[in-house]
């Protein structure tokens, strides 16, 4: 399994910016599809966005579309959530994800083997 280490979470007016990181050991980073989900309080986990290994196919949760971008930096083992427009709605823990097994991008949970601790957003209105 990979181990995954979340940065970059904080308190942000509504319209504001974040930047997540997502840090990953292993030597093999380039070959995981890397997924971003969050929950808030209350409320089940839900896919955010993703990346693949090898195409870097992109993919987005609907209500994010256009706000969020989704980047990797394999030379440092590294995913990127670049969130702009942020709104109260967005609040959440934000969770990455690792899926090893060499397949298309997926965005549901039971498909990524190896998570992250988490890290808060909390956007205020």
């Amino acid at each position: 399994q990979v181990q995954l280490v979340e940065s970059g979470g904080g308190l942000v007016q509504a319209g504001g910016s974040l930047r997540l990181s997502c840090a990953a050991s292993g030597r093999t980073f380039r070959s995981y599809n890397i997924g971003w989900f969050r929950q808030a309080p209350g409320k089940e986990r839900e896919f955010v966005a993703g990346i693949s290994w090898g195409t870097n196919t992109l993919s987005y949760k609907e209500s994010v579309k256009g706000r969020f971008t989704i980047s990797r930096d394999n030379a440092k083992s590294t995913v990127y959530l670049q969130m702009n427009s942020l709104r109260p709605e967005d609040t959440a823990v934000y969770i990455c994800a690792a899926d090893d097994k060499f397949r298309p991008l997926q965005s549901r949970e039971v498909d990524f083997g190896s998570w992250g601790q988490g890290t808060q957003v909390t956007v205020s209105s």
